[in-house]
């Protein structure tokens, strides 16, 4: 496969994934600020302004909530923006159309009509925050659905796959650095461990794998660890390592897949080794710094001449 089309295809995937966990997150936010779970527990931090944080907004660029959410959803000059990453999909699909299926490219390019308006009568986009992350949290269900149900099993599809899962962990690091108690004496709070669950889509797959209640250990645990729910980090990981180990011609000799099949272990050492409430913001921290490693060292070896991935971020 050609460096460019391998490019394309993995920033394809990351942006996807940003695009499902910013509408996650956003949509999580303002149903916990429209129900005032922020201003009856202050000691929650996975509000609209950690949800800014997380996305690299300064401080001097953020105004009020409303608004705030709303850069977040159809604001295009913004890059982290769920209309921005749905543009730079829209875009690297169109470039590798030939690859991917034509389900999955009028399902990609439809998004992003509808989040423009479409520029039909009778094609609205969707009006405000909630409306926008309900409509591309729907839509990228599909687009992945119809990937896993149309695409070849071939080296296309372990890229598009790679660039997702890279994506969902560091997003899913990037909201428990934002929503964990800083130290290990902070008392663990009920209303960010609730809203960080539903800014995932893991509230559900909680309740049936852990029997405590979802505060903020027990749920960074569940985020970090569950092997057997498929937007932890420790899954993803493993599911990184597969693919990986797939597309490489010589896996035994691949830094990226030594590299994964390193921090797959230690994310395993760290679930058996750490006590009940032990802090988890410096794993998370670490964690996501080798998961920028491996991205790294995804470039070097199979994007080689293609546009550095920085480019897109």
């Amino acid at each position: 496969m050609l460096a460019r089309i391998a490019h394309e295809l993995y920033w394809l995937g990351r942006n996807l994934a940003r695009a499902e966990f910013t509408a996650r997150a956003v949509e999580a936010v303002f149903q916990a600020e429209l129900q005032g779970a922020s201003d009856a527990m202050p000691s929650v931090s996975f509000g609209s302004g950690g949800l800014l944080t997380m996305l690299g907004v300064a401080e001097g660029e953020r105004s009020g909530r409303s608004e705030s959410l709303g850069h977040l959803t159809l604001d295009a000059r913004r890059p982290g923006s769920i209309l921005a990453s749905v543009e730079r999909a829209r875009e690297g699909a169109r470039t590798v159309r030939d690859v991917i299926s034509a389900e999955m490219w009028e399902a990609i390019n439809t998004t992003a009509l509808g989040l423009r308006g479409g520029g039909q009568p009778g094609w609205a986009a969707p009006a405000g925050p909630y409306l926008t992350s309900q409509y591309v949290k729907q839509r990228t269900a599909l687009i992945w659905g119809v990937a896993d149900r149309s695409m070849l099993r071939d080296e296309a599809k372990c890229f598009l796959d790679a660039g997702g899962l890279i994506e969902v962990s560091d997003m899913v690091l990037r909201m428990l650095r934002i929503a964990l108690p800083p130290g290990e004496d902070s008392a663990p709070a009920d209303g960010h461990a609730l809203i960080l669950l539903q800014a995932v889509g893991g509230f559900h797959a909680y309740l049936r794998a852990v029997t405590a209640p979802p505060n903020a250990h027990p749920v960074a645990r569940f985020l970090l660890f569950e092997r057997a729910y498929p937007d932890s980090v420790a899954a993803c990981v493993d599911s990184l390592h597969e693919v990986f180990t797939s597309a490489d011609a010589g896996p035994r000799n691949s830094k990226p897949v030594l590299r994964v099949s390193r921090l797959a272990a230690d994310l395993d050492f760290q679930r058996r080794a750490l006590p009940d409430g032990a802090e988890l913001t410096g794993i998370c921290e670490r964690t996501q710094q080798e998961l920028a490693r491996i991205d790294q060292d995804v470039a070097e070896r199979y994007f080689a001449g293609a546009a550095p991935a920085g480019e897109r971020r």
